[in-house]
């Protein structure tokens, strides 16, 4: 992005005095973390925040490359592909002092498969956790599993004698509303030790001073005060007068003004997400609409004509200025599994869409609630109020109904909502993580996050095959009937790839992640 020059504020001319305590960083986005449990909630923000005090076996660095954390290395056991062994890292505390060994892996596995979990889709193919010894574990799965290591990197290691000692080893309900001790405290490895926390308003971590890693990572930031400020104007406003350093969620109206403001840049990167809309298609009547006795969603000529409404290059233009890639299919171009031929599969069509409706016998149209959040993708509520407009073209009104994320994620995965915005990033890089949570028929720990109803046992079987199937030159034959199916039966209705835009103090040394997952360890100061 290029600079220019550019008439500032006196506010704005402040943003050069950021970071002037070069140790503490004020970082600002758009939401909170739902929960600090650590097994409760698979959500990015949610994720990002933790992954400053907890850590997983294996990371990802900003590559998208795997990264040691936990464990030193890991491979399948010699003789036998249904284990893979994992060698963990010795000397490693948690923030309280206990030691970190095989026990705490086995805990938190064990704990991650429990029903309120969150993350149990990842690692479902698991069938055992054992410890060889303090320093060694084995993972048994129900056949070969190659990609194993891609489903852990946000899956975090707890100490079993905290959890124990504080009455939370069972994963917090949090779609029921329950709060335990691990939802606002935290003891991990990690590289920041919880100091405060006030959900939604502020969360203070301060440097592990006893971190493993303190030598081998840049570590120089001493204090992370992180705040989400939901109002897009506010965010700005705050970065411009030097009261945040980092800036995750820039609004793109903001980017230009952003970028020219002395001390300041922005620093974008294609994101590992895709934005889309789920349809209930498989309710026989649906609540959110004004049809008696039927689900218009159910035909696929309707959910067809839906998606032929969306114009996507206006979305992207206007709504996204510029800051998006239009999307046919519901994974990112960084995934095993996307092909430029199907993203392409998606376009405006309204004549067309009108003739569909007509044949589908909704010619006269019909009215439906669309669930949005408005507080976790870049311009996410004005993507769904462009989404109203287009739909009106074909005689589907829609009455929008924006809330915070908090309130909005509970209604897809408690199947309280017919019509809904998601966004999905997929941190395994490989499209078997899509479908598991997307696709796959709803089950206890499978599909979760299908709002669709959609069910099918057979694509069920193909889904589930791909944990073990070894040969690849097969597996991608499978993954790509699998699209083939999501894609014919408009099981989703995709809008854009996400591009990533962060706003910092140009004293700030850190690249763009795109899975959005900043780790302040790695971050340096200029």
């Amino acid at each position: 992005m290029k600079k220019t020059t550019a008439l500032l504020s006196a506010a704005a001319l402040l943003a050069t005095t950021a970071l002037a305590s070069a140790e503490t960083l004020r970082w600002a986005r758009a939401g909170d973390a739902l929960t600090l449990d650590p097994h409760a909630q698979n959500e990015g923000p949610t994720h990002t925040v933790r992954h400053q005090m907890y850590e997983p076996l294996i990371i990802r660095d900003v590559t998208g490359a795997f990264e040691p954390a936990l464990a030193t290395d890991w491979a399948p056991k010699e003789g036998d592909p249904n284990v893979w062994v994992f060698n963990l890292r010795q000397g490693v505390k948690f923030h309280d002092g206990a030691d970190f060994n095989a026990e705490d892996v086995v805990f938190s596995f064990e704990r991650a498969k429990q029903p309120n979990s969150d993350m149990k889709e990842l690692i479902n193919s698991i069938t055992e956790v054992r410890a060889v010894d303090d320093f060694t574990v084995e993972i048994v799965t129900d056949g070969p599993n190659p990609i194993l290591p891609s489903n852990l990197t946000n899956l975090f290691m707890m100490d079993k004698g905290w959890s124990e000692a504080n009455n939370t080893v069972n994963v917090q309900d949090f779609e029921g509303g329950e709060i335990t001790f691990a939802t606002t405290n935290a003891n991990g490895t990690g590289p920041y030790v919880l100091t405060s926390r006030e959900p939604d308003v502020k969360t203070v971590m301060t440097r592990n001073e006893d971190y493993w890693g303190r030598d081998q990572f840049p570590m120089e930031i001493s204090e992370i005060v992180y705040t989400p400020i939901q109002n897009a104007a506010t965010r700005v406003a705050a970065m411009l007068s030097g009261e945040v350093d980092f800036l995750q969620d820039m609004p793109v109206q903001d980017l230009e003004r952003v970028n020219n403001a002395p001390g300041l840049v922005v620093k974008q990167a294609p994101q590992n997400r895709v934005i889309f809309f789920g349809m209930n298609q498989g309710a026989d009547d649906i609540e959110a609409d004004n049809v008696d006795g039927k689900n218009p969603l159910a035909d696929v000529r309707v959910r067809r004509a839906m998606s032929m409404a969306m114009n996507r290059d206006a979305i992207q233009q206007v709504v996204m200025r510029g800051q998006s890639q239009p999307a046919g299919m519901i994974a990112p171009p960084f995934v095993n599994g996307w092909t430029a031929d199907m993203d392409a599969e998606s376009s405006t069509d309204i004549e067309g869409a009108k003739a569909l409706m007509e044949e589908a016998g909704y010619g006269d149209g019909f009215s439906i609630r669309l669930d949005c959040p408005n507080d976790r993708y870049v311009n996410d509520e004005g993507i769904c109020q462009a989404a109203v407009g287009m739909l009106a073209q074909i005689g589907v009104t829609v009455n929008l109904d924006a809330k915070p994320k908090a309130q909005h994620f509970p209604l897809i995965t408690d199947g309280k909502t017919d019509f809904y915005m998601l966004g999905w990033g997929v941190p395994t890089y490989d499209s078997e993580y899509i479908f598991n949570f997307l696709v796959h028929g709803r089950e206890s720990d499978i599909g979760t996050w299908n709002g669709t109803g959609f069910d099918n046992d057979e694509l069920d079987a193909k889904i589930k095959s791909l944990a073990s199937n070894t040969d690849l030159e097969a597996r991608n034959a499978d993954i790509a009937s699998i699209w083939r199916v999501v894609q014919d039966e408009q099981l989703y209705i995709p809008i854009h790839h996400q591009v990533l835009n962060w706003g910092m103090t140009d004293k700030m040394g850190i690249e763009v992640d795109p899975e959005d997952q900043p780790k302040v360890k790695y971050f340096s100061v200029n």
